[in-house]
């Protein structure tokens, strides 16, 4: 007679290694997630500009891709607020209003100015450290007019400062609108002057980090982001705006 006990310990052995089997062939970076962030880096550097149609044939065509994928990323990209999802018409870039605009740069500019107040009241030495070197590849990205290259690092540089704070919930809070709010603030760095002035609010924040200064801290952040904004006002009045931006 077959031992109860054996058998139950055969079963859940060998529930547990199909249960490994089974989560072994999730993948760590599905097809869609991929295809979501070529369309977003599309959007971003204007080859998918705001109101074009996304044609899925030619998409598909490009990318060498069936339609699920890429209708799961528009799906997430409209969850996201950057395409817009039209019932028997398809999808579309979204073109949001200034207004719409001016709101997301007004909750960031809070969130961010709460991250940077919470920082500079514990930041170490370490920690400080950190944002020094992220800081002298702002300054020499900015000395080459590397616009490109300044982006990447200053997403870097925020995305630290955020996680510095040790605080979960406004870390997710805040990527709930940091993938949108990208597209915005790189079109914004090409307009005049505006380059200069976002390296020199960068190196206020970095004094303010020095001195361990949250009032500081916080003040420089909130108007960084509030003069990325008003620079966007610009953009949407046809001033100064890249097409290729």
């Amino acid at each position: 007679m077959n031992d109860p006990a054996i058998f139950n310990a055969g079963r859940h052995t060998t529930h547990k290694a199909e249960l490994g089997y089974a989560m072994s062939r999730i993948p760590i970076h599905s097809l869609h997630q991929e295809v979501t962030r070529r369309i977003r880096e599309m959007i971003r550097t204007g080859l998918l500009k705001k109101g074009d149609r996304i044609v899925e044939k030619e998409l598909c065509r490009e990318m060498g891709i069936s339609r699920t994928p890429l209708r799961e990323a528009l799906r997430m990209l409209g969850s996201e607020g950057l395409i817009d999802l039209i019932p028997h018409k398809g999808a579309y870039v979204a073109q949001p209003s200034m207004n719409d605009v001016r709101e997301m740069f007004d909750v960031m500019a809070i969130l961010e100015g709460t991250c940077a107040r919470m920082v500079a009241e514990k930041i170490t030495d370490g920690d400080f450290k950190k944002l020094e070197r992220l800081h002298a590849k702002l300054e020499k990205h900015w000395e080459e007019k590397d616009h490109e290259k300044y982006m990447e690092v200053n997403q870097k540089y925020h995305s630290l400062v955020q996680e510095l704070t040790g605080n979960r919930v406004l870390n997710d809070v805040i990527n709930s609108l940091r993938q949108k709010i990208l597209l915005y603030r790189y079109r914004q760095l090409y307009l005049p002057d505006r380059f200069e002035a976002s390296i020199n609010e960068h190196r206020e924040l970095l004094e303010a980090f020095r001195r361990r200064d949250p009032a500081a801290a916080e003040s420089v952040m909130k108007r960084h982001l509030v003069n990325q904004c008003d620079a966007l006002k610009s953009v949407y009045e046809g001033k100064g705006d890249r097409t290729d931006a």
